[in-house]
């Protein structure tokens, strides 16, 4: 007995020992793809800046991390709040999370109307709905430029019916941001919604009709908490890629609405400071690690809930 047993375990050690063997050409490409620059960053943010760039190897500073939220006076060497880095802070999340609920609000009847049709008709919404994932990002935020510019289809629609006197500056504005966040980024809502939703048993909604509920008691009290899951997936699809943004925020926002993105590529392009940029990298990869926390506590919760 004793020999068969030890010829099992060396028989699971050695699997385990191949299982580690195949895997380890995906763990480097990872380590070296994804940790290796995050560690790269984390380390530029603790050295001192160049004179035209780059880092002073070696040379350990917290400096970088000083000016994420505080800025020194020049001339009397005072400590104050970095009003404009908290304000790029503020707006981040700001529009972040309205794109997200934007993007819930005009995705969850979506997705319910793709849900509620037939099978054969299902396929022909979703491959609708990923259409603009064929397009690039870019060529997508310029279609949204055309429409919303001093010259573009929606002041001119407005101008020629006598709506307007003059054109509507909507573009380099919060509303332009978002306006062109929300349309980048609404697929990401109504994919993981509509999964949640196709497994919906609908006759528990024609039970909860059955029972006098109105359509708002019924959405409130049976739809939502089954597709809550759903709900907090689309979310955090939406939030995270809004709160890193940059070629959105840079189109359409300008320099009068930057983000955290336009931001950090702004410290290593024309501000030359890398050690502060690699620190708002990290301090935003920071935010996006609370966001997944977020969403794998409330994925944990629903699921205990909902056996």
């Amino acid at each position: 007995m004793a020999s068969v047993r030890e010829a099992g375990e060396a028989t699971v050690r050695q699997d385990v020992r191949n299982r580690w063997l195949l895997s380890a050409p995906a763990l480097s490409i990872i380590f070296l793809a994804a940790l290796g620059p995050l560690f790269i960053m984390l380390l530029y943010s603790f050295m001192v800046k160049g004179d035209y760039g780059d880092v002073k190897f070696w040379q350990f500073s917290l400096d970088g991390w000083f000016k994420v939220i505080l800025e020194r006076d020049i001339f009397d060497d005072s400590v104050t709040f970095a009003d404009a880095h908290l304000s790029v802070f503020w707006r981040s999340i700001k529009l972040s999370f309205a794109t997200t609920i934007l993007c819930l609000i005009f995705g969850f009847p979506t997705a319910y109307f793709i849900a509620t049709r037939s099978e054969r008709w299902r396929d022909v919404w979703l491959f609708l709905v990923t259409i603009p994932f064929w397009t690039n990002l870019l060529i997508r935020t310029f279609a949204v430029q055309e429409l919303i510019r001093n010259e573009g289809i929606i002041n001119s629609v407005l101008l020629r019916a006598g709506v307007i006197a003059a054109p509507i500056q909507m573009m380099f504005t919060d509303f332009a941001v978002m306006v062109g966040m929300v349309y980048v980024f609404l697929p990401l809502m109504v994919l993981p919604l509509y999964a949640s939703m196709e497994k919906l048993d609908f006759r528990l909604v024609e039970a909860g009709y059955d029972l006098y509920a109105g359509r708002f008691q019924v959405l409130r009290r049976v739809i939502v908490p089954l597709v809550r899951p759903g709900i907090i997936a689309g979310s955090i699809l939406v939030f995270i890629p809004a709160l890193g943004a940059y070629v959105t925020p840079r189109l359409l926002g300008g320099g009068k609405s930057m983000m955290l993105g336009t931001l950090i590529e702004l410290q290593f392009g024309q501000g030359r400071d890398w050690p502060l940029g690699s620190a708002l990298s990290i301090t935003l990869m920071a935010i996006v690690m609370v966001a997944l926390l977020v969403y794998v506590r409330g994925v944990s919760a629903s699921g205990s809930r909902h056996g």
